[in-house]
């Protein structure tokens, strides 16, 4: 199995496909798994890099504190091994924090950068109704299943639970397979993102950023998006219409083919320099 090790902390990751390289951040409680929609896409064209952070999936769990520098410096240490340098990056939900976070401290090494559902924390953050955020982190007394269950009625849009059953299902078959993540581990990773503030350093993202949202996301409002789309100088912003949280799952095709041309329009660019 392929692993890391940043400051003693053990990091799995997958690594698959040919072709220029994409490092993807996932969200609370994701890992390789949470890319399932794109792995098939991507894979094709590109050299895909994904893996589970520390606090779930097969990574370490450690019990101390996590921050976002914690996770950042997590992809470092795979892209370090692998002897990659400069990378396109995206970032869904935690994973579009990670990457803000990746794309400030290490702007070289950013190629074209996506950030998806997400928020750039601090005073300006724009945070969900209060009992969303609470259903999201009350799983005391529950099952696997039912954690699942219930964060499906979070993450997705009303209009894509009613309409697309055979794809929820196959949504909470591949999150029950990778376990839900420990209790402490979970509370680690929202700590992280209490702890998050990058709204006065977005100014520093220089590579090319493609910011998307759904309209229907209740866990990260898409008026964060906005407050992105105006501090990153070289930005461009997409709202889906009646999409919800998990837009890389929900709106997989539209997500797939959205980045795919941002990056290749980038190709091009630098190609032609």
């Amino acid at each position: 199995m392929p692993w890391t090790e940043n400051n003693g902390v053990k990091i799995y990751y997958e690594i698959e496909g040919d072709g220029e390289p994409i490092l993807f951040f996932s969200g609370v409680g994701g890992g390789t798994w949470s890319w399932y929609k794109q792995l098939p896409y991507f894979t094709r064209n590109y050299e895909v890099i994904v893996f589970d952070n520390r606090g779930a999936g097969k990574s370490d769990k450690p019990k101390q504190p996590y921050s976002m520098n914690d996770f950042v410096d997590d992809g470092v240490a795979i892209l370090d091994k692998l002897g990659i340098w400069k990378t396109f990056v995206v970032g869904v939900s935690m994973g579009g924090m990670i990457a803000q976070s990746f794309a400030v401290s290490h702007p070289k090494r950013v190629r074209g950068l996506v950030l998806g559902a997400t928020h750039c924390g601090g005073s300006e953050r724009i945070p969900p109704e209060p009992e969303v955020l609470a259903c999201f982190m009350d799983n005391e007394g529950l099952t696997d299943e039912e954690i699942i269950e219930k964060n499906t009625r979070i993450l997705f849009s009303a209009n894509f639970l009613l309409k697309h059953p055979t794809e929820v299902e196959e949504y909470k078959r591949v999150q029950l397979q990778a376990g839900v993540q420990p209790q402490y581990a979970l509370e680690n990773q929202l700590m992280a993102i209490r702890n998050f503030s990058c709204c006065h350093m977005l100014h520093h993202i220089s590579a090319p950023t493609l910011i998307i949202a759904g309209s229907d996301d209740i866990l990260v409002p898409p008026e964060n998006s906005r407050i992105l789309n105006e501090r990153i100088e070289n930005s461009k912003l997409v709202i889906l219409p009646d999409v919800g949280h998990a837009i890389h799952v929900e709106a997989a095709e539209k997500f797939n083919i959205m980045v795919d041309e941002f990056f290749k329009r980038i190709s091009l660019k630098d190609e032609s320099r």
